[in-house]
């Protein structure tokens, strides 16, 4: 630890503690006001963005390649210091400030798009780490983060927050370093992401110390002490051989425990529930997620009964024009909820599996649907499938007594199109059971994961650098731990499973809805939980098994294949992966095959 660090802590040691003995003296109940928990939050947290725009200013200033290199390690870590508080309190900022090197494209709708530079830390990342300097190009993207940082610094008050934000906040900190922070998902060239990490649980130490006073029981204010301590020790040692299985099961899911403890002992009450349930003691479980975060609130309670619902019409081929056709046909449970099929008939993209599509945030490859229900409304209307609309589907519901008397029953207002959409979305909304083996073991629930399974999960989350775009639990395009956001990629698949001189597939993907010649070629990211179950792979189904998709981003994707796409938002470069670790991540991905359950499996 250098003298500047050295300094620092030490200042920050004497605020602390001198703010707690102040508080003492002058309470003489020993008790602090709540709202001084954040002004000390706060005096922390502007000291860590204070020493980030420091250190920015000397990188503008730096000419040479070891002093740009020194002054951008010293802001990222001062950023990474600040992000627990950051990310939490200004969710758009934090991701202007650390998005990847790729361009960023704004779609409102139709008369509102915007095409955006990337700028950030991550740019700045790979602008430094490079053979060739730009140095123009950095001090440019340096003042510009440098002053949005003064920006956040100004306008960021603790005003009106209560201990149930900090809660969050401290949640939201440890699920970010375990599903996206241990992978390499914002230091995609240095690969620094443990000691990144263990940054940010220091820090965490630093504020639960402030709130030390809630602590009525010193007993679990010293095993949060000693959970964080742990893992700042466990963040050590080499990018490629952490295994970030241990660090879920031996330190993410204890602290989530610890969590739900503390709720309970400081009383909180929580205002809502955001996408994580507030019982939630692991992030691979069917009560991880709070799935009404995930619909419109105003479409009602989600129940067993609309789920039954929900299956009948699901399954009834009467819904269609010409009663051949149901959303079984193309999502079979026996298949994985697809179909086995490179395209259906009539179709031109794969039928993507819809367990866990309840857990995103867009939906069709093309990203054109925002929810589950207004997917329903494509499908009704489109015709090549059900080739009708949703009036003439209400008709026959309010013309089937059984269907009618259960829709009376069950909503307000009976038979309408929001509600037939909204059972159907029920009952997909339920195909999210986290019974996996996988998740089976990471809960500790039996011991039956081989070594190869483990080491393709930590493949998967570190050097093959799956989970950079398949983020965990879930392993689809939501960014945790806020689940917002779905990302779309553009990986320039082919047409044919060609190993040299590729052609790309021609379907235009996301550039259909707004055509947006940045967003040519770009597709949803979807789940790999059950893929073994839904090949053949890829939007056009190009890739017949898990071997040779894995072999395809091995080789750099379509840049490796020879598909020139310079807006190809997967690295082009190798992951150079060997014959054994692409088997391990091929069996990692078949742990992740739910059983079998009632839920799933239709007659």
């Amino acid at each position: 630890m250098n003298v500047m660090k050295l300094l620092f802590r030490f200042t920050l040691a004497l605020t602390i503690g001198g703010w707690l003995v102040g508080c003492a003296a002058k309470d003489p109940s020993n008790t602090v006001h709540k709202t001084d928990y954040f002004a000390k939050v706060q005096q922390v947290y502007t000291q860590d963005i204070s020493q980030c725009i420091d250190w920015l200013d000397s990188l503008e200033q730096a000419n040479s390649r070891k002093a740009l290199e020194k002054y951008y390690l010293k802001a990222r870590q001062y950023f990474k210091y600040a992000e627990p508080v950051l990310a939490f309190m200004e969710i758009e900022n934090y991701k202007f400030l650390n998005q990847p090197n790729i361009l960023k494209v704004v779609e409102e709708d139709a008369t509102d798009i915007k095409v955006k530079k990337p700028a950030g830390f991550q740019v700045l990342e790979e602008q430094i780490f490079t053979d060739s300097l730009d140095k123009a190009a950095i001090k440019k993207n340096a003042a510009l983060t440098r002053n949005r940082l003064k920006l956040i610094r100004k306008n960021t008050r603790f005003t009106s927050h209560k201990p149930y934000h900090f809660l969050w906040l401290l949640r939201d900190a440890i699920a970010r370093v375990a599903l996206t922070g241990v992978t390499g998902f914002d230091s995609p060239v240095l690969e620094q992401s443990l000691s990144e990490s263990a940054w940010i649980y220091e820090r965490l130490q630093d504020y639960l110390q402030i709130f030390q006073p809630e602590f009525k029981d010193s007993t679990l204010f010293k095993q949060w002490r000693q959970a964080i301590d742990q893992s700042v020790a466990a963040l050590k040692g080499d990018f490629n051989q952490f295994d970030r299985y241990a660090f879920i099961q031996q330190h993410t899911h204890p602290q989530l425990k610890l969590w739900v403890k503390t709720v309970d002992v400081w009383q909180v009450q929580f205002p809502f529930t955001l996408a994580l349930n507030h019982e939630a003691t692991s992030l691979f479980s069917d009560k991880t997620f709070n799935l009404a975060y995930f619909s419109d609130p105003k479409l009602g309670v989600h129940s067993a009964d609309k789920v039954a619902l929900g299956k009948r019409l699901f399954n009834d081929v009467n819904l269609s024009a010409d009663k051949t056709m149901s959303c079984a046909s193309c999502h079979q449970a026996k298949k994985g909820f697809s179909d086995g099929l490179v395209t259906p008939t009539g179709q031109t993209r794969n039928s993507p599996t819809l367990l866990y599509a309840a857990l995103q945030q867009k939906f069709f490859y093309d990203g054109r649907a925002g929810s589950l229900e207004g997917q329903i409304v494509s499908v009704v209307k489109n015709t090549k499938e059900f080739h009708t609309d949703l009036a003439s589907i209400k008709a026959f519901i309010n013309r089937t007594v059984d269907y009618k008397t259960t829709f009376e029953k069950l909503y307000k207002r009976g038979v309408n199109d929001l509600n037939i959409r909204h059972a159907i979305a029920s009952y997909i909304r339920s195909l999210a059971p986290f019974n996996s083996k996988f998740d089976r073991n990471l809960n500790q629930q039996e011991q039956t994961l081989t070594e190869k399974e483990v080491k393709g999960f930590n493949l998967f989350m570190g050097k093959a650098k799956c989970a950079t775009c398949h983020f965990p639990p879930t392993f689809n395009g939501t960014i945790p731990p806020n689940f917002r956001e779905t990302e779309l990629e553009m990986l320039a698949v082919p047409q044919k499973p060609d190993t040299a001189n590729a052609t790309i597939d021609p379907d235009l993907g996301r550039y259909h809805l707004f055509k947006v010649n940045e967003r040519k070629f770009f597709f949803k990211t979807p789940t790999v939980r059950n893929v073994a179950q839904t090949a053949p792979y890829m939007h056009n189904g190009a890739y017949p098994t898990l071997e040779s998709v894995v072999d395809f981003y091995n080789r750099g994707g379509g840049a490796g294949i020879g598909i020139n796409q310079p807006l190809q938002t997967l690295p082009p470069d190798r992951l150079n992966l060997t014959e054994a670790e692409q088997a391990a991540l091929v069996v990692f991905m078949k742990s992740l095959s739910d059983e079998k359950s009632k839920k799933q499996v239709h007659k």
